[in-house]
């Protein structure tokens, strides 16, 4: 069973942000080439976290994912489930991309949620006012998280992250509930 978020601090957030590469992916990257020679990367994505991204969305937060990578299949993914925002960076300066979603969409560092799992994340972890990190994140990203999942980056961990998080701020079961009552109505 995953940590808590307390009631309060989960209600104040307004979007939850995601690093991609151990957190919505297993970490690992496949690569290679058509017959053409055009590169060519794919990313393994856990469907429980996607939908879980969706109940977020759903329940009014704001979603974006950061990224140290760039890849046409996180692009793909982010369009399936309607990311309001999306960065991908090869610098991996993840504190100047998200300073940038925040301003412009007038939320605070304290009214955001990040998900990490390595190195990269810290500054962002370090800022934000609910830093979370996956089950198998680094004993690094570990330190400076708030809530850590029991599941693995791309094995449930974003799902838990969105089941703790909409529990706390007493969303869950309406999410629960209009999603399968939806579903029953297009039968």
């Amino acid at each position: 069973m995953s940590e808590t978020i307390p009631a309060e601090l989960a209600r104040r957030i307004r979007i939850v942000v995601f690093d991609v590469d151990g957190v919505l992916t297993d970490g690992g990257i496949y690569l290679g080439a058509t017959e053409s020679g055009e590169p060519v990367e794919l990313k393994r994505f856990d469907i429980q976290d996607g939908l879980g991204i969706l109940m977020m969305k759903n329940a009014g937060l704001r979603i974006a994912i950061v990224t140290g990578r760039t890849s046409e299949a996180v692009r793909i993914r982010a369009d399936e489930l309607q990311v309001d925002d999306l960065h991908q960076d090869k610098t991996a300066n993840k504190v100047t991309a998200l300073t940038a979603i925040l301003e412009r969409q007038g939320i605070g560092w304290d009214e955001t949620a990040f998900v990490g799992d390595d190195l990269p994340d810290i500054a962002v972890l370090r800022r934000v006012g609910l830093p979370a990190v996956v089950g198998n994140a680094t004993s690094d990203a570990r330190a400076f998280a708030v809530w850590r999942a029991t599941k693995h980056g791309g094995r449930g961990a974003v799902r838990e992250f969105a089941e703790a998080l909409l529990t706390a701020r007493g969303q869950w079961a309406e999410q629960v509930a209009a999603y399968v009552a939806e579903r029953e109505a297009a039968q």
